[in-house]
């Protein structure tokens, strides 16, 4: 576990008033750090104001599936960044289970799924249809993959399905997961100079949207189920033959014990909402302008204090 206190979270402190330190317990608030940036410098922004507001913080490195589990036990007190898409399964698995509970939404909509630079589309004009994109698979292949096309998914701790997807629609791809998201970012990088058509998992808010134009392949429609039951979905012998939801929630968890044990820390966090423009600042102050993540959430609360100020009171 990491804690620190930095300068612009000493000045914040100055700045609130003492009946707002003095309600919570002065054990550490446990905030989990996951391997995207967005998340990465989100938990950063709320763990400095949450220390803005006298409270102690500590930072743990945490698998982003497995951390519903941690956030239930107690042993994580939030987390900041529910995405439907990757993470509702677990979330729900968890809430069923008891002990952690829905903090609320963000204003943020979210989509993840399969994703193109617009260059591809000269390769394979009838995109975004995903039959289009399987017609085109030639396209996309690789020593690595043969004669199938390679597409780039995720992290395996993800859990996005790919594989899943592949047989469940009969799709001539091969999916070889990243590492991190920075190896998806590097895939599209390196294939801007010689317009190299590629397919990556993507999603949004985040930074990419801004550098690389692109878009979202369209998969048969998500359907509530079509994870669970194979009845559901075009393919009434597989699970995962549909897309990701294409209007997805952003949500906060929280320990069932946080509001009795910091009621002002908690009171906050019921608060907060970000939206697409903001979470796709925050990546960007990391991943193209290549500020350290505590850094970059100084940077963040010193441009936009009134935009979470009124969280805090």
């Amino acid at each position: 576990m990491k804690k620190f206190t930095t300068s612009f979270t000493i000045g914040v402190l100055a700045m609130m008033p003492f009946a707002t330190m003095a309600e919570d317990s002065s054990d550490p608030i446990v905030i989990p750090i996951h391997n995207w940036s967005s998340q990465i410098v989100m938990s950063n922004v709320v763990g400095q104001m949450l220390e803005g507001m006298g409270n102690n913080v500590e930072y743990v490195t945490t698998d982003s599936q497995a951390v519903y589990e941690s956030v239930r036990l107690g042993d994580v007190t939030m987390e900041l960044e529910v995405w439907e898409g990757a993470f509702g399964a677990s979330f729900r698995a968890a809430l069923e289970k008891g002990g952690l509970h829905d903090a609320g939404d963000h204003d943020a909509v979210t989509r993840e799924d399969w994703w193109y630079p617009m260059w591809t589309k000269e390769a394979c004009p009838g995109l975004p249809s995903w039959e289009a994109l399987n017609d085109c698979a030639a396209v996309f292949a690789t020593a690595e993959t043969g004669d199938k096309g390679r597409y780039l998914d995720g992290p395996v701790d993800w859990l996005k399905h790919g594989k899943e997807r592949v047989e469940a629609l009969g799709m001539d791809f091969v999916v070889v997961n990243a590492g991190s998201a920075a190896a998806l970012w590097a895939e599209i990088g390196a294939a801007e100079a010689d317009k190299k058509p590629v397919v990556v998992f993507n999603w949004t808010p985040n930074f990419a949207e801004a550098v690389w134009p692109g878009e979202f392949v369209e998969f048969p429609e998500w359907v509530d189920g079509c994870d669970k039951d194979p009845a559901v979905g075009p393919n009434p012998n597989a699970l995962y033959d549909c897309g990701n939801p294409a209007q997805g929630y952003l949500k906060k968890a929280a320990w069932d014990g946080m509001k009795d044990k910091w009621p002002s820390a908690y009171n906050a966090l019921t608060k907060i909402s970000f939206t697409n423009p903001q979470i796709a600042e925050m990546a960007k102050l990391v991943d193209t302008d290549e500020m350290e993540p505590e850094e970059a959430a100084e940077a963040w609360l010193a441009a936009n204090k009134d935009v979470w100020m009124p969280w805090t009171q």
